[in-house]
């Protein structure tokens, strides 16, 4: 067969023009974003921006500074959060402490709320008279809490380790419970200390995950801004993000934008890295045939680890929630004494009581907000999976193709490297003035949708990925045999059998956005307004009250949202027992 003949028989193939499809949309989202971002750098309108961020006498206070802010954060994120994700993942997985079960459920929790609803929390407790204002719990009552307690580098990195230990904990405890029960028993046989035996065998089969528990909790303490934002911010400790952030929004675009790919530079290295040093491994180990994870029997020290445990998640993931809804009724901020009052839920205008502002349910911009964030979450998730799922299809019905499978993967893989802020950056870079006869996206909601996808390609490609990795090739080769198309195939055997995978994917990625700040705090305008962007603001200006009930509507769309997907993972589950 001549190369002519070749060449139009594939361009007959749909397949082949869903493939190039799924490349020119990932081309946009991604690819024209990231050079658009670097063009604004070296074009005539940057003027040194390059040299005024590296070498140049404001060097330190635009990027070094925040660099060693940044690298400061996430080194004690990944740190601590790894040590208390592997101690619970071993308490739930492994021992015999009482409760184990309710202690991974609650683990689990912080991770789906606002990294801001714990640092709101934490003002709520710890905040002192350094920088004026409404004053903490604690010091209300009296108590000293000194500058470096209640601002600055502690407690954001205190706060990012209650939110992010989590990621730890659920990779970390996947990997405990695939150690085969069978392998320590045989060891312990053989006369094998404990010692040993976790030395030898429990130890260096969890390394893996360890070590990407910790790269994870690193990268995202890097990128958080929220939390930075509201603690480090007031006393001018600075992290890269917040700092880009402060370039972009003062109208120092130029610089911000150097910024932004100075921090992916951070953020793919610090991945890359991990890559490397787990060798590619699985987060999962792989001993044979699954067998259940053999309980160590704790004796003395039952007592002393349930303790630790059971306070390590009641702090994390029940008294921020109990801060948070307790300060939204106290008239005064952080303090008894003023009684309470449900004015900041339902109240309407009154002079007396926070400026003349009524209350959160009756203010018609938070419903506004309420709306386009669920709108926002809802069409992210459903554009984010429906790319992710066609990219994987197309892969997987295109083996051969390995230049455009590698595009694929490729241009799917990079905005996990990319942190939120940055992202943004590079939407306002490529999409922020008009392109031939295409208007300027920015402050529309358009550009809001299209940047939540991006940030969610990753998530929404793998999922899917492994959803069409369960269903069995010869189901679609049967359907050949029936003389079925490719879109009838897709629609009648390939969509429904992967529905439940895709929807706890759609699920979990409509989460992300309903809760992120990151992604789209360059990206909101008054036109646009959402409740992640509101909480920060009112976080900002002193209205925690304010603040607290529009973070405790986000926690219950998020938590409502998280169990529903696990309410979807545990019948499919139950689904497969039973065939």
């Amino acid at each position: 067969m001549s190369a002519s003949i070749r060449v139009r028989a594939a361009v007959r193939r749909p397949i082949l023009w869903l493939a190039i499809a799924v490349l020119a949309v990932l081309v946009i989202l991604v690819a024209l974003p990231l050079a658009g971002l670097t063009a604004a750098t070296v074009g005539e309108d940057a003027d040194g921006a390059w040299g005024d961020v590296l070498a140049s006498p404001m060097s330190a206070a635009l990027f070094w500074q925040p660099l060693g802010g940044s690298l400061l954060v996430g080194l004690g994120t990944g740190i601590i959060a790894t040590v208390i994700g592997a101690f619970l993942a071993w308490i739930v997985v492994m021992s015999d402490v009482p409760g184990r079960r309710v202690i991974g459920v609650l683990a689990a929790i912080p991770f789906a709320l606002p990294s801001f609803a714990i640092a709101l929390a934490w003002e709520s407790i710890f905040r002192n008279d350094l920088i004026g204002g409404s004053t903490g719990l604690l010091f209300s009552l009296g108590v000293p809490v000194p500058d470096w307690l209640a601002w600055g580098p502690v407690p954001v990195i205190l706060t990012l380790v209650a939110h992010y230990y989590s990621l730890s904990f659920v990779v970390i405890a996947a990997a405990l419970s695939n150690v085969g029960g069978d392998l320590v028993a045989a060891a312990e046989l053989t006369g094998a200390s404990r010692t040993r035996v976790a030395a030898r065998i429990v130890i260096p089969a969890v390394t893996p995950a360890v070590l990407s528990g910790f790269l994870l909790a690193f990268a995202e303490g890097v990128s958080n801004f929220a939390v930075p934002a509201l603690l480090g911010l007031p006393v001018r400790f600075q992290t890269l993000s917040t700092r880009l952030y402060g370039a972009i929004s003062t109208g120092d675009a130029e610089r911000g934008y150097v910024l932004s790919i100075l921090l992916i530079v951070v953020a793919g290295i610090i991945l890359f890295g991990g890559n490397r040093i787990t060798g590619g491994r699985s987060f999962s180990t792989i001993t044979g045939k699954a067998t259940r994870a053999r309980v160590t029997r704790t004796g003395g020290w039952r007592a002393p680890l349930a303790t630790t445990a059971w306070a390590t998640v009641v702090i994390t993931a029940i008294i921020p929630a109990i801060v948070l809804i307790v300060s939204t009724f106290l008239r005064r901020t952080n303090s008894f004494d003023g009684g309470f009052t449900l004015h900041y839920w339902i109240g309407e205008s009154d002079p007396s009581i926070s400026h003349g502002m009524r209350g959160v349910l009756l203010d018609p911009t938070v419903l506004q907000a309420l709306g386009g964030t669920l709108g926002l979450g809802a069409a992210v998730a459903i554009g984010a999976v429906l790319i992710g799922l066609v990219a994987a299809y197309v892969i997987r019905r295109m083996p051969r193709a390995r230049t455009m499978n590698g595009a694929i993967n490729l241009l799917a893989y990079v905005p996990f490297l990319i942190p939120g802020v940055a992202l943004g950056a590079a939407f306002i870079a490529q999409f922020g003035a008009p392109i031939g006869p295409f208007g300027s996206l920015y402050g529309t909601f358009g550009i809001l949708v299209l940047a939540g996808i991006a940030a969610s390609i990753p998530f929404a490609f793998q999922t899917a990925k492994s959803a069409l990795g369960q269903v069995a090739p010869e189901l679609d080769e049967a359907a050949v045999l029936t003389g079925a198309g490719g879109p009838r195939r897709l629609a009648r055997i390939t969509i429904p059998l992967v529905a439940r995978g895709l929807a706890n994917g759609g699920i979990l990625v409509f989460v992300t956005m309903v809760r992120d700040l990151s992604v789209v705090v360059l990206l909101v305008t008054p036109a646009t307004p959402l409740l992640s962007m509101m909480t920060f603001r009112y976080a900002s200006e002193g209205f925690a009250q304010q603040a607290g009930v529009i973070t405790l509507i986000i926690a219950a769309i998020s938590v409502a949202a998280t169990l529903c997907a696990r309410s979807l993972e545990k019948n499919r589950s139950l689904e497969r027992k039973i065939s």
